[in-house]
């Protein structure tokens, strides 16, 4: 599934550039974060793919469903059975761009604003979104980050009346993406 994953991710970048600079990582990490007067819920996804061209701006992401990681087992089961679907719907994708890669000098060590641009993909439903986001440039590796929001809805993720009021209709997400030079 990995080297499936890594392949989806390179195959995505090389149809847009032949000879740019790419970076990539496979064990980036998404929060996700619900808070509701009744109930915080949070979960946590460490293996998430994630690609960028540097020359196009490309960004690409897949996201493990099954990979998130709630405090307790119950949520979890909850998330992956009846919210997200995640048998029928294993990943999450972001297809996009750094719309302004030209300001992100690559080699001089900082933290960059970007804004990222592209369709999000869960439980089969795209959604065009729009982010602001940096990209810290560190010894020759790149940190993206971002927080934004989605609305369930938007998803067809639908919460049972009788949790209704533990689960927000809006969930934070935060990226955190370390990606290194793709070796040539």
């Amino acid at each position: 599934m990995k080297q499936l994953t890594a392949l989806f991710l390179l195959t995505i970048l090389s149809l847009t550039s032949v000879n740019a600079q790419k970076y990539i990582t496979k064990n980036g990490h998404i929060r996700f974060f619900s808070s509701t007067p009744m109930e915080d819920i949070e979960a946590h996804n460490r293996q998430v793919n994630s690609a960028l061209d540097q020359q196009t701006g490309d960004f690409v992401f897949r996201v493990l469903m099954k990979s998130f990681q709630f405090e307790k087992a119950l949520m979890q089961e909850h998330f992956n059975e009846n919210y997200v679907e995640s048998d029928k719907f294993p990943n999450a994708t972001f297809t996009g761009k750094v719309s302004n890669i030209k300001d992100v000098p690559f080699d001089k060590n900082g933290v960059y604003p970007v804004n990222v641009e592209g369709d999000l993909t869960i439980k089969g439903i795209t959604k065009k979104i729009s982010e602001k986001g940096t990209l810290e440039i560190r010894d020759g590796k790149v940190t993206g980050k971002s927080t934004f929001n989605v609305l369930l809805a938007d998803y067809g993720i639908k919460v049972p009346a009788a949790v209704a009021n533990n689960i927000a209709k809006s969930i934070q997400i935060d990226v955190d993406v370390t990606l290194e030079k793709l070796a040539k």
